[in-house]
């Protein structure tokens, strides 16, 4: 069944989506002890704070402030990553629980934004949603990369000296 957002919606819901993500990232970075860990998810925040920027652009609403204004803000309280983190962190979560969350996270928003994006009609406002679904498949793949380093799996970079020939 068609979905009928206006673009101002969509934008304003990629822009609320973005922070939330980054806001993520950002706790997940300063507890996390190992530094190419850190690295990963202050990259990932950074990314999220960028792809925020491009909607908040777009967005010709006058509600969320300025840009820097906004990005400010103390997270959402209705964060579901941000609420699972703080849950694992009361069991001693690690750098390898919080990407374990961010793998699902980003699988299971990956999934919303594309099962959305299939009902959407206006073409724009579908773009917008779609340009979030390839954004989420790429940092989960990042995710996805440094989970298998830290766990000492076959890295991707390290294939041509596992793979008989």
């Amino acid at each position: 069944m068609p979905q009928e957002f206006k673009l101002q919606e969509a934008l304003k819901l990629a822009i609320q989506t973005e922070k939330n993500v980054m806001d993520f990232y950002k706790r997940a970075a300063e507890i996390t002890k190992n530094p190419r860990g850190k690295k990963v998810f202050n990259l990932l925040s950074s990314e999220e704070r960028e792809h925020a920027s491009h909607f908040f652009h777009l967005y010709q609403g006058g509600d969320l402030g300025t840009f820097e204004q906004f990005m400010a803000t103390p997270p959402h309280p209705d964060s579901v990553m941000l609420k699972e983190l703080q849950k694992a962190l009361d069991e001693s979560t690690h750098e390898r629980k919080a990407m374990e969350i961010a793998l699902r996270e980003e699988e299971d928003l990956a999934k919303n934004l594309t099962l959305t994006a299939s009902h959407i009609v206006d073409p724009a406002v579908r773009a917008v949603f779609e340009k979030m679904v390839k954004e989420t498949r790429d940092h989960y793949a990042l995710i996805e990369s440094e989970y298998a380093h830290l766990m000492a799996m076959v890295h991707e970079t390290d294939i041509d000296t596992y793979v008989r020939e």
